[in-house]
Parts: C-alpha cells; structure tokens; sequence
C-alpha cells in the first residue's frame, strides 16, 4: 500500500498544483497547500485506503489548506492595516474571494510543465522546479540527484518562485506564438534532468536511476499530451533508447562499461521496439529535429547485435544531419568519432582537430577521452595514454576517472 500512495502523489502532484494555481497566483503558498494535503493523504490512505478519485480528495484537502492560509494572511493584513490606522480590524473587513468549482483542465501536466519552462528562469532553475512541481520530488531529493546541499537547491528553488510570482499571472494561456519556444524548453529540461541521471556530471556513482525514471516519465507525460508533435515524440523515443542500455553500463564494482564492451543481452528490447517505432513515425511527419535525429543515432545503436555490427555509415550522415540542425561542440565531437568509425582513425581525428584547437575546449574531458578512444584505434599509445591521463584530469565523475585511468595504462 505505501508504494502504491507514492505512486498516486507523485502522478497527481501536476493536475492538483494547476488547480490550486488557478485560484491564486502564489506558487509558493500553492505548493504549500499541496504538500499538507499529501502529508494529510500519507497519514489516512495507508489506514483508509487510496480514495476512488485521489485527485479530487487531495484537490479538496490542499483547496481547504489554501483557504486557510488565505485567512491567515487577511487577518494578517487586517491587524496590521487596523494597527497602523487605530480602526478596529473588522472595519476592513472584505467578503471572501469567490471560490467555487475548480475550472477543469484536460492537460494540467502540460500546463505544469511550460510554468516550470518559463523563459525567465535559468536551465538550472528550470529542472529543479520541475522536478519539485511536476515529479513529486522532495527538494532533499533534487539535491541528492545533483550533488549539491540541501541548502542551496532550496536556494534555488526559491528563486525560481520568487521569478514567477514577479512574472505575472503562472498559469496565463500560452500564445501560439510562444508555444513552440516554451515547448522546446519543455523538451530540454527533460533532456538535462534525464542526462544528469544517466550520466552523472560529478560524484562517486556514473547512474542516478531515480533521475533518468522520472525523466522517461515526465517524457511520456509530455507526449501523452501531444502525440502528435514528431520532437516531443523524438525525446521519448531518444530517453528510451538510452535508457534501454541502462543495465549494461556499469560493472559489477559500478565502473562505466563502455558501448562497445557492453553486454547487449541485458539491454531492454522493449524500450529498445518503442523507442526505434516511435522515430520512425515522427521521422516521415513533419520538420526533421534534433532530437528525431539524436533518437534515430541511438536506434541504430539499439538495433547492432554486436559493437561490430554497427552501421558507422549511416551514423555519421545522421550526425552530418544533425551538425547541420542543431549544431554543437558535441555534436562536432560525436560526428569525428563516427567518421573515426566509419572511414579510420586517422579521418575522425582530423575531423576532431577544430576543436582541439580551441582554446575554450582544453577543459573538456570528452573532447580529450575522444581524442585519446581514436589516437588509440590509430595505434598511437604514448599518445593515446596521454590524452587519456588529460580526460581523467579534468572530469568530476568518479567512475568515469577509473575508467579513464585504466585506459591510460595501456
């Protein structure tokens, strides 16, 4: 039964914050309201059972806890007010706010998710509230999963309140116009929060399972409510892909596997099926996107039986797609190391050398691993050792500077 409560708050978290949004404009104190009624559900359910319609139970709980502190804070105003005036406080005295049905809403988890997206706040700030707002995650939680104290996600959470209360109405429609660019942050929220928990940027551990889950999960919500859009549909297909690798990236110890040392028996051919139908519908439906792209790369991975089976070919046109899309330093490093695949170790690493060139890159240990990775296909070891030695050097992943370290040894 607990696990089956957690399950029903987090689900519903979204579509009883937006209901609650919609009779005040104060995101803090809504979410407030909506943590004393799951701390109210997480007291009655395991006793009573799970309501028949849990969200409305926990919409008439948080909306009875919001009043109250509507309440509160009127009275609050009225003593001052009468304090600072020496009129008795019920002189101002107003009626209450109209406060009837909540207006229903058929996709209160979209409308959750472009708040969280709101152009005024930062990426970071963006995930966090997301996380908080949308997953169900306690902030303790969202700062585990990124490696920061508690303190300072609070920090930051707050923040982003504070940026949205002074931005205006938080649930006000979004213009046509401005669909398609809070969308897209949408997506690229997901993206990072499902990146830091398939690869964590720093600490003692590569996974944060937990992370990339509610990633996927928040990914299927998004598409769940718009089925249609081919780059919603890419990011789906693209989490599930990756994550389908998921239990053959790390060893017994928890050290990083490679993808060509990986035991593709225990890769999830489910996830694997759904990802790779999902782009070949959003392919063919409308403008060719990042994410399609990146969701088509991973297919094909998906699809190779063996690391030697892989088409190189076709993913390096696929990422020459994607160069010319949406290009980046990743995307330029992770296209000379399939021209490195494809055409020899030599060619990737001239397509490499642009970047080892610059300035800005010195410190980016992938750019280093994956000068070392084709230094060592081209059999140059003292080389090869070196640059693995520099990629150890710089990245604050701890497996991933074990595994650096061996390959330097070579």
């Amino acid at each position: 039964m607990p696990d089956r409560c957690e399950d029903v708050w987090r689900s519903q978290t979204p579509y009883v914050l937006a209901a609650l949004l919609r009779r005040s404009g104060d995101v803090e104190t809504c979410e407030d309201a909506v943590q004393e009624a799951l701390l109210a559900a997480s007291t009655q359910w395991p006793t009573d059972g799970v309501p028949e319609d849990p969200r409305a139970w926990l919409v008439r709980v948080a909306s009875r806890r919001l009043i109250d502190f509507d309440r509160g804070r009127a009275a609050r105003r009225r003593r001052e007010l009468a304090d600072a005036t020496l009129l008795p406080a019920d002189a101002h005295h107003a009626p209450p706010a109209d406060r009837t049905a909540l207006e229903p809403a058929t996709d209160d988890a979209l409308q959750m998710l472009l708040l969280c997206a709101h152009p005024a706040l930062s990426d970071a700030s963006r995930v966090a509230l997301t996380l908080r707002a949308v997953a169900g995650l306690t902030t303790a939680q969202i700062a585990a999963g990124f490696l920061v104290p508690l303190a300072t996600m609070a920090q930051r959470i707050a923040r982003a309140k504070s940026t949205l209360r002074a931005a205006g109405p938080p649930l006000q429609p979004i213009t046509s116009r401005d669909l398609p660019e809070r969308l897209h942050a949408v997506r690229h929220v997901l993206y990072l929060t499902f990146n830091e928990g398939h690869t964590a940027s720093s600490g003692d551990a590569l996974l944060d399972g937990a992370l990339a889950d509610e990633a996927v999960r928040l990914a299927e919500r998004l598409h769940a409510a718009l089925p249609d859009d081919p780059e919603t549909s890419g990011l789906l297909a693209l989490l599930l892909l990756t994550h389908a690798r998921t239990p053959a990236r790390t060893d017994d110890h928890r050290d990083l596997v490679p993808l060509a040392q990986q035991d593709r028996s225990l890769w999830d051919r489910s996830l694997i099926d759904r990802g790779t139908a999902l782009v070949e519908q959003a392919l063919p439906s409308g403008p060719v996107g990042s994410f399609q792209l990146q969701a088509a790369i991973a297919a094909v991975h998906g699809e190779a039986r063996s690391a030697e089976a892989t088409d190189w070919l076709q993913i390096t046109v696929l990422y020459r797609m994607l160069d010319r899309v949406a290009p980046s330093v990743t995307v330029s490093l992770n296209l000379a190391v399939a021209i490195g695949m494809a055409h020899g170790a030599r060619a990737g690493i001239d397509a490499l050398r642009p970047l080892l060139d610059r300035a800005d890159q010195q410190r980016n240990h992938r750019l280093h691993a994956a000068h070392a990775h084709l230094l060592e296909l081209a059999g140059d070891v003292p080389e090869a050792s070196a640059a693995y030695r520099a990629a150890a050097r710089l990245t604050r992943s701890i497996p991933e500077q074990r595994y650096l370290n061996r390959r330097a040894g070579l």
